[in-house]
């Protein structure tokens, strides 16, 4: 690790912090965030101190967006069927000189396309996920990324891959040719997948089965406008289409999306990775952990569905790895969550501060940018006074 300076040391290095935080949905984008930590961080240090930013995502809503400049890719955009059967613009990405693809479900699916009034997970389809995948490999693409974050829908995938040329038939053998929704589910009956497919890597930011209590339906549902009844059936017809296509209803991640994690693992062939560790790996994070003296990182909330593969966590277990110190900026937590995930209680941050707790939140929802820079600023300083 690179010696952080100390001003009686002629010859010292200045500290370096890298700032490596996911976007604060709704908010701010993560280069918005990395960049109020770097002000902060150099209005702590001056020119003692040398800044690596560094946004990151975990597989939902900003992950192409990261992804895509380190992979000296462009993003491109397409008319494509939205949540809702509506046409929609989306965007995805295409690197050309590594023949990949990176695809957001979020920009054809996402719960963000559909007002307030209309959700409704039952009557949503992935089927413009699927559009965005074949438009990826028809550019060239032999490697996709699939981002699954941020969905508006319960359809297990049904919807993309059929929109990739899966057949999916009723038990009058007619083929159904509507983009398939989690209401329409039960009525299949048998499944021809999809053939023509580049190799397709999923990025999962978490670890839920596709049915059960921890489920798709039962832990997401609700978030997507599903009324208790719906639940029920939504959990029902994705354990009706498992049985109808062989996978595992237990398998982690399967759940991911509204079930999209398992449409693509078992009628598409994809393999599943958390999200975090694949855009690690695109940002070269470990290289540059380990020119840094300390990590900044941060989210929108923190929350018990964290521990599932969010960012923050999967930055702090990469930095740990190499005996960095990470410190987590969140914009809200819940009740108790800043506790249990700082050092005190044997957690991954050297601390975690709240926008909301320190400041209220009606000043972190309309300051964020300069409470976020002064809480870095905080954090700088405090470490340089307990390191110089």
């Amino acid at each position: 690790m690179t010696p952080f300076f100390k001003p009686d040391v002629p010859g010292s290095a200045p500290v370096r912090v890298l700032c490596a935080p996911d976007s604060f949905k709704g908010t701010l984008k993560a280069v918005e965030v990395s960049e109020a930590m770097r002000r902060g961080a150099i209005r702590a240090g001056g020119p003692f101190v040398d800044v690596d930013t560094c946004p990151i995502a975990d597989g939902g809503e900003g992950t192409l967006n990261a992804l895509m400049p380190a992979l000296n890719g462009q993003i491109l955009s397409r008319p494509v069927v939205g949540p809702r059967g509506e046409t929609v613009t989306a965007r995805y990405g295409v690197a050309p000189e590594l023949r990949t693809g990176v695809v957001e479900l979020a920009e054809a699916s996402g719960l963000l396309l559909v007002p307030p009034s209309k959700q409704d997970p039952t009557r949503t389809t992935t089927y413009g996920t699927g559009q965005l995948i074949a438009a990826a490999r028809d550019a060239g693409c032999e490697k996709v990324i699939v981002c699954i974050g941020g969905s508006a829908t319960n359809d297990g995938g049904a919807g993309l891959a059929q929109a990739l040329g899966g057949a999916f038939y009723d038990s009058a053998h007619r083929l159904i040719e509507e983009p398939l929704t989690g209401g329409l589910l039960e009525r299949i009956a048998r499944v021809d997948p999809p053939t023509r497919l580049p190799q397709i890597l999923v990025a999962c930011d978490v670890d839920n089965p596709l049915c059960g209590p921890e489920g798709a339906a039962a832990t997401y549902g609700p978030q997507k406008g599903a009324t208790p009844r719906q639940v029920e059936l939504l959990d029902r017809a994705l354990a009706h289409l498992a049985s109808i296509t062989g996978g595992d209803i237990n398998t982690p991640g399967y759940g991911a999306a509204g079930g999209a994690g398992y449409g693509l693992a078992v009628m598409c062939g994809a393999m599943l990775r958390p999200g975090i560790e694949i855009v690690l790996d695109a940002v070269r994070f470990e290289e540059r952990c380990a020119a840094a003296d300390l990590v900044l990182t941060g989210e929108g909330r923190l929350d018990a569905q964290s521990i599932r593969g969010k960012a923050c966590l999967g930055v702090a277990a990469a930095a740990g790895r190499l005996g960095i110190e990470t410190f987590a900026i969140i914009g809200r937590t819940a009740p108790g969550s800043a506790e249990f995930f700082c050092s005190g209680s044997d957690g991954p941050f050297g601390d975690c501060l709240s926008l909301t707790d320190r400041f209220g939140e009606e000043r972190a929802l309309n300051e964020p940018v300069p409470l976020i820079s002064e809480l870095a600023e905080e954090i700088v300083r405090n470490w340089l006074a307990l390191h110089r």
